[in-house]
């Protein structure tokens, strides 16, 4: 009877562990003389940062959630799309746990998959895009062209906001998520525009004529005396440097001013009730009692001009005025 029972027991025992093991393995089937044993799946519902891996086996999840994150994110740049994998900029998932634990959860549960960013990574990736798109702030620039002044037009810069570039990056990474990263640029504003240029004047040397402009806009033409050819006005591009009122005449040192004293402001003055010294070294623009030099080559390199002329120009030019010389 003794070995009767411990027969029985053991019976029992090999019943109860096939029936726990079933429990567990939840697949396993015998027919005839074949076992198989079919692999765990997921619970329905379940999901890692929105990807449904819900009656999935552990490498079909892996697999689905692996290509959901590696999918590349979109910047939207000025005429441009740019595809990034998350690789390039070091971003990782740990996909592997996420996976492993969406094993263990019920039906309905939303997981969400830990990413691991690269600081560093975006932002050599952000440098290099700053550096393909940003553009510097051109200021317009003063020219002469027909012997008219031409004001080229400026135009605005723009530089990456690459904080808020990578914050976009950011998100759609950890959110798994991959919505268009729309890049913004701040505006550069040019130092120099148009609006930023006053009065211009134009001086032709060759006919003896002063042009003044604001801007690119003419307002007015003078008749004044230039250089003599031993003391010609120097051509180029200058400005105005320096404005005084009811200057004195200093004999500079020349030949042709040798013995000549200074000439206090009045009557008689050389440079008559006003002088605007030029960039060019010892010339200026300024009136004179001798009216009859105007419209000749007559003086010593400096421009002279009737008067009440000087005087109203004195009032329309500043210093830093540009002044073109030249030979027509």
């Amino acid at each position: 009877m003794k070995r009767v029972g411990l027969l029985m027991l053991f019976v029992l025992g090999l019943a109860a562990a096939g029936g726990l093991s079933a429990g567990v393995v939840a697949a396993t089937t015998t027919t005839g003389t074949t076992t198989t044993t079919a692999p765990v799946t997921i619970a329905s519902g379940v999901t890692i940062s929105g990807v449904d891996v819900g009656d999935l086996t552990y490498d079909e999840a892996f697999a689905a959630v692996k290509d959901s994150f590696a999918r590349p994110v979109t910047l939207v740049v000025p005429r441009h799309r740019l595809a990034i994998e998350p690789a390039r900029i070091g971003a990782m998932a740990y996909v592997r746990a996420s996976v492993t634990r969406a094993l263990t959860v019920p039906e309905g549960t939303a997981l969400k998959l830990r990413v691991i960013l690269s600081r560093k990574g975006t932002q050599r990736y952000l440098d290099a895009v700053a550096n393909r798109f940003d553009r510097e702030a051109v200021d317009s620039e003063l020219l002469l062209r027909n012997l008219r002044p031409v004001i080229t037009k400026e135009q605005a810069g723009r530089t990456l906001r690459q904080v808020r570039a990578m914050n976009g990056i950011f998100t759609a990474l950890v959110t798994n998520t991959r919505p268009e990263v729309a890049l913004q640029f701040a505006e550069l504003k040019p130092s120099v525009t148009r609006g930023s240029f006053g009065p211009v004047i134009v001086i032709r040397r060759g006919s003896n004529r002063l042009y003044l402009y604001k801007g690119m806009r003419f307002q007015r033409v003078f008749g004044v005396a230039t250089g003599q050819s031993a003391y010609p006005t120097p051509l180029g591009s200058w400005h105005v440097v320096v404005k005084w009122r009811n200057p004195w005449w200093y004999p500079p040192n020349s030949p042709w001013a040798k013995g000549e004293k200074p000439v206090p402001p009045g009557p008689g003055n050389p440079l008559g009730t006003r002088w605007m010294g030029l960039s060019a070294s010892g010339v200026g623009i300024h009136g004179t009692p001798d009216d009859t030099s105007i419209g000749y080559s007559a003086s010593h390199g400096c421009i002279r001009m009737h008067i009440p002329d000087a005087e109203w120009l004195f009032n329309h030019v500043t210093v830093g005025t540009p002044v073109f010389i030249v030979l027509q």
